[in-house]
């Protein structure tokens, strides 16, 4: 399996210059290739191979106003083409957007494989460079020395930091002991995650603490002059204090998703549409800060590593209108009701707890059905005689509250 090892990096003078004028022709070719593989489809209806846009890129080299394309490394100009013909892949597969234009103002990064990099004692000698880039390396349980890379990732961000990435083929891990334990959550703003066990995490809302610096910083940044060095400095801060936020936010969600998964076999979640979710302009804001899509991705990838089960409930499973202790429905449930009593056994429910505990019996019907060989996990059934509704969107059936 693939492990990716992200540093600090600290080039000197002569490694930033080569790899800016690295990022510079990257982002060229990206952009150029974009526009003509662009105007090919729309303009004479052809669609364009790897093939081509390599012999194009050969023949830009051979020209005269872009001949500084032979001055850096030939293999992320290459790895530039590979990333564009998979994006485009992709995007016709429906997984992702239509591939966008660089900018300069973005993250930078360039990749380079084992023909353009070498690893001797200890250090990491980049192509036309001449001396070896200086990193951090604060993994303890792995030594440098060991590693194999089969890619070098340089990367600068906007605020100026440098790093490197070293990818490598590992080993599968062992997975994890055997927990015991099975957990349904509950993603919400208020709380970040309400767990079928009854426990709450807190949502940090790292966004909403730096706000006021934040906006602070960006009606500097709008009075400096464009293109001046004020502005450039201004839009550096405006950078360090997204980094900020952007760190701390990584951290919270990393130290969660490992303790659930270290916690529990099998692990329960809404499919949630966040992209859907983010046009309301009045929630947009503290959605995105959640972080609910980076969650679930390191859910995935987590789960995977240690041998556990992750599994992925239909959105539209009414897991707070039901009652998980005798499957009622509710025909209607505000989203300001936070607890409620069922009309069908009197049970009070805390809204969040109860939907994370049919969360949790939806998931284990889903992987029953899997494990038995229907891979649809349409219809989820609990054994007994109280039985809640399918995973599926349900029609509600009118219930009179009680006075």
């Amino acid at each position: 399996m693939r492990t990716a090892y992200k540093c600090r990096a600290y080039p000197g003078p002569e490694q930033a210059a080569v790899f800016s004028r690295t990022f510079g022709c990257v982002r060229l070719v990206w952009n150029k290739t974009l526009a003509e593989r662009h105007a090919a489809y729309h303009q004479r209806g052809e669609k364009t191979s790897y093939r081509q846009t390599d012999a194009a890129l050969t023949g830009w080299k051979k020209t005269e106003d872009l001949a500084f394309l032979s001055e850096v490394s030939s293999v992320p100009l290459q790895q530039t083409l590979r990333h564009q013909h998979a994006a485009f892949a992709n995007f016709f597969a429906g997984r992702t957007k239509y591939p966008r234009f660089k900018t300069r103002n973005s993250r930078q990064t360039a990749h380079y494989t084992r023909s353009a990099f070498r690893m001797k004692n200890d250090e990491l000698h980049m192509a036309k460079t001449t001396t070896p880039l200086r990193f951090v390396w604060s993994f303890d349980d792995v030594e440098v020395s060991t590693l194999n890379p089969t890619m070098v990732v340089i990367s600068r961000d906007p605020d100026g930091r440098w790093y490197v990435t070293f990818a490598v083929d590992t080993d599968t891990p062992e997975p994890l002991e055997a927990a015991g334990h099975a957990i349904g959550i509950d993603l919400g703003i208020k709380d970040f995650a309400v767990t079928s066990d009854g426990e709450r995490v807190a949502n940090p809302r790292h966004l909403e603490g730096k706000a006021r610096n934040l906006a602070r910083y960006q009606r500097r940044m709008a009075r400096r002059e464009r293109g001046s060095a004020n502005r450039r400095k201004a839009k550096a801060k405006v950078a360090r204090a997204h980094r900020k936020v952007r760190n701390a936010r990584a951290d919270f969600l990393h130290r969660t998703s490992t303790n659930l998964v270290r916690r529990a076999d099998t692990i329960v979640i809404e499919d949630l549409a966040v992209k859907n979710m983010v046009k309301n302009r009045k929630l947009a804001r503290v959605i995105s800060d959640a972080g609910w899509g980076e969650f679930r991705r390191q859910l995935e990838y987590k789960a995977e590593r240690a041998g556990r089960t992750l599994v992925v409930i239909d959105r539209w499973y009414p897991s707070s209108k039901t009652c998980s202790a005798c499957g009622h429905l509710l025909a209607e449930l505000s989203l300001s009701t936070r607890h409620w009593t069922c009309p069908g056994c009197r049970t009070r429910h805390d809204r969040d707890i109860n939907a994370a505990k049919n969360i949790l019996a939806a998931g284990r019907a889903v992987a029953g059905e899997r494990s038995s060989g229907d891979a649809c996990g349409a219809g989820v059934r609990r054994q007994g005689s109280s039985l809640p509704q399918s995973a599926l969107k349900q029609e509600t059936r009118a219930v009179r509250r009680p006075a």
